[in-house]
């Protein structure tokens, strides 16, 4: 047994003291001797054939070194899906950076610029002079949803297809007496993370490349540079010890790593290529969606019919698809259900996964309809998600392995004050203010995956623990380190734990919160294993110090074996080592899911989301005054960063909810607000009052530690309470995002 107890006690983030003294390097920031600059030339239309580039003109200025477009860029071994992206939704070709004269979405890589300095690179990139033969291009959802179509792969990606009916939607919701059937819109929104993508690939004597990277998932960089370039895993590795945020832009290999490594290998020298603000909108972003829901409810108030269909954008080289629908079939009890979920292809980049992807789309629709249909009903919210409770995932037929949300509704709605709330909308003012209260609910999968760690034991009592997983910002050094001092026995302050490297054991990509869930558990595993080992140690030392105690027996606790019963006996780890001739103690272990156990159940977390705003009758601005989430999400092992992830989860909610859009110029087929200044986030003034209470909650078929992840649970269901809370202010719907006071006036 170990009686240290780090878990569940709030522990400042061991990585803190180099972030805020820059001690921690990120992709673009490693010094490398020799560094030549690449600068991305982007296309200055959206569809159509590139007839020419004055490259051989701009590579006479001095400085330049290379101008690299698709008709001399080295061939590579392959640019097509030879390999599975871990966590990619999509099916079909992925793009190929200066592959071919055809233009496929604006702002499209068409050449790279080389040159001794950045300054070089960026100057000449400037005079790079492209002429196209351009071709008409669509991007419009709207316009364009008469094409929609239902994916033509079953199952893209890891994503699964919307569940088969159930029961006779549609008769149910011609009897109902309550009904709602509404259209609701979300716009594309980009990730916008704070550090830009970059690259730095570093050509060694050897022709081995070591590539400081912006990654989610340095193994899976790994696989796709060698999957391109021909290469081998000994002659790639991909680092990235720190992540200036993700947020899913980060799951697949970016432009500037394919375009640094061609660089690099074409000129045989160290190449850097980061993104500016504005390319950052040139690839990922999460895709523009409609919604359209039929639901009725019989006359005592139970959800009786559910039809919601999905049309989302997706790029004409792939089919991206999320998770959008599904959750309408599991969140409440409902006997007739039509779930539908289609794409238009238009001529933009691939839509990418982005916090919490496909729920807080989906659920955004779902839960602002859900509230709809309450009113029609002339309950309260609250209490009609109540009688509609479900107490088994209904697209499955299976018990939940754990479920905490009716708990969560009470403690968030006793937190907030909800029952003071008047039912009829426009009813409370401050001042020039309407008041307005919403909830919604919100729902995600607690997933794991495999994955291995290793651990490190040396006779001055340190431990390292390592794994090739990411910290995209969400606390993984510290969570990590507190789980290796949890199970290990050691003192927290003597281990670390290192990341960030494909040369590490294995580990999947850090997304859709399954990091702990999944490395975590190694980390757990091998912690446990380390304990055997020393135990069988110490039973090989003279005079046999801990008698002949069994393993069960024995207490694990600051880097000191002793019996449980009898603590005079006993010896450190430190003198196991020694006595064993040992100069470190090193094992890996892979952890592989529950199947058995997960497969017979409904994995999720969920939350209880209670905003209040104050609508401004006569300018109709918006603020949100007031939010009070509960998190049903298994066991909280780290509750400072774990509340820190579902605070910055609110505030994207609030920030999905009233600011954020990717405006389309359909004329040019180009995101025009490609810049901070244009694409509104929070700021400061926008984020007043926020309570996150974390419900108890026991899981023993989730994993080995009973945690679930907190990244994504955070935000999904945010965006539907405000708007809620939107309507009860004003008495006005609005179905389209963000909620802006053009749409109130």
């Amino acid at each position: 047994m170990t009686t240290t107890e780090y878990l569940g006690k709030p522990t400042s983030r061991v990585d803190g003291p180099a972030k805020v003294t820059g001690e921690a390097k990120y992709a673009a920031e490693f010094n490398v001797p020799n560094l030549a600059y690449g600068y991305i030339v982007s296309s200055g239309v959206t569809r159509g054939t590139i007839k020419s580039i004055n490259a051989a003109e701009v590579e006479k200025i001095p400085g330049v070194l290379k101008v690299l477009t698709h008709e001399n860029a080295p061939k590579t071994a392959s640019l097509d899906r030879s390999h599975r992206d871990q966590l990619a939704s999509t099916h079909g070709s992925p793009f190929r950076p200066l592959y071919q004269a055809e233009l496929q979405h604006s702002l499209q890589p068409v050449a790279l610029v080389v040159a001794e300095t950045f300054e070089a690179a960026r100057y000449a990139a400037s005079l790079v002079q492209v002429e196209y033969e351009i071709a008409p291009h669509e991007t419009d959802l709207h316009g364009s949803r008469a094409k929609a179509h239902p994916p033509k792969d079953s199952r893209t990606g890891y994503v699964p297809p919307p569940k088969k009916p159930r029961g006779t939607p549609e008769e149910a919701f011609e009897k109902a007496p309550f009904k709602v059937e509404a259209e609701y819109y979300q716009p594309a929104e980009h990730h916008n993370p704070m550090e830009n993508f970059a690259s730095t690939c570093v050509y060694g004597e050897d022709g081995k490349l070591t590539i400081y990277q912006k990654t989610q998932g340095v193994q899976n960089c790994q696989e796709y540079i060698c999957s391109v370039f021909g290469l081998s895993k000994d002659e790639v590795q991909v680092i990235s010890p720190f992540m200036g945020g993700g947020f899913g832009a980060g799951l697949r290999p970016t432009h500037e790593l394919y375009l640094s490594v061609l660089a690099a290998t074409a000129l045989k020298r160290s190449v850097r290529v980061s993104m500016t603000r504005q390319q950052m909108f040139s690839f990922s972003h999460r895709p523009e969606t409609i919604q359209d829901f039929k639901l009725a409810a019989t006359p005592d108030g139970l959800l009786d019919s559910v039809t919601h269909t999905a049309i989302q954008e997706s790029s004409r080289y792939e089919e991206f698809l999320e998770t959008v629908v599904n959750w309408s079939g599991l969140v409440y009890t409902c006997p007739n259900v039509r779930l539908d979920h289609q794409l238009v292809y238009l001529d933009l980049a691939s839509p990418a996964d982005m916090r919490a992807p496909g729920a807080v789309t989906g659920l955004y629709g779902f839960e602002c309809a859900i509230d709809e249909l309450a009113y029609q009903a002339k309950l309260d919210p609250l209490a009609f998600r109540l009688k509609n409770y479900s107490e088994k995932d209904q697209n499955l037929d299976k018990l939940y392995s754990s479920k905490e949300l009716r708990e969560a509704y009470r403690q968030a709605s006793e937190k907030f004050g909800w029952d003071q709330r008047p039912l009829d909308p426009r009813s409370t003012r401050r001042g020039s203010d309407l008041i307005g209260w919403g909830m919604a609910t919100g729902c995600w999968e607690a997933m794991q995956g495999k994955a291995a760690a290793k651990a490190v034991l040396t006779p001055d009592g340190k431990l390292v623990v390592s794994s090739a997983t990411s910290d995209i910002g969400t606390g993984t050094y510290t969570v990590m380190t507190m789980i290796a001092a949890e199970f290990s026995g050691v003192p927290i302050e003597n281990v670390s734990f290192e990341l960030g490297d494909s040369s590490m054991v294995y580990s999947p990509v850090e997304g859709g919160s399954w990091t702990v869930s999944s490395v975590g558990s190694a980390v757990k595993t091998v912690c446990e294993e380390l304990k055997a080992r020393l135990f069988k140690l110490a039973g090989k030392m003279d005079g046999a110090p801990l008698g002949d105690a069994k393993v069960e027996d024995v207490t694990f606790d600051q880097g000191e074996m002793r019996v449980t019963k009898n603590p005079v006996r006993n010896v450190t780890y430190a003198e196991a080592l020694q006595a064993n001739g040992l100069d470190k103690l090193e094992l890996d272990t892979t952890e592989l899911p529950q199947l058995v156990k997960q497969m017979t159940h409904g994995v999720y977390s969920h939350s209880a989301v209670f905003v209040e705003v104050a609508v401004d009758e006569d300018l109709g601005t918006i603020h949100v005054t007031r939010v009070v989430s509960a998190i049903a999400g298994g066991r909280i092992l780290n509750p400072k960063t774990a509340r820190s992830q579902i605070m910055g989860a609110i505030v994207w909610g609030i920030s999905m909810a009233l600011e954020e859009e990717s405006m389309l110029d359909h004329q040019f087929g180009r995101f025009m607000n490609h810049n901070y200044a244009e694409y509104h986030v929070p700021v400061n003034a926008d984020i007043h009052d926020i309570e996150v209470i974390f419900v108890p909650e026991h899981d023993d078929v989730v994993n080995p530690l009973g945690a679930k992840g907190l990244g994504e649970i955070g935000i999904v269901g945010v965006a539907a309470a405000v708007t809620n809370a939107v309507w009860h202010a004003t008495g006005k719907r609005v179905r389209s995002l963000p909620v802006t006071l053009d749409k109130l006036l």
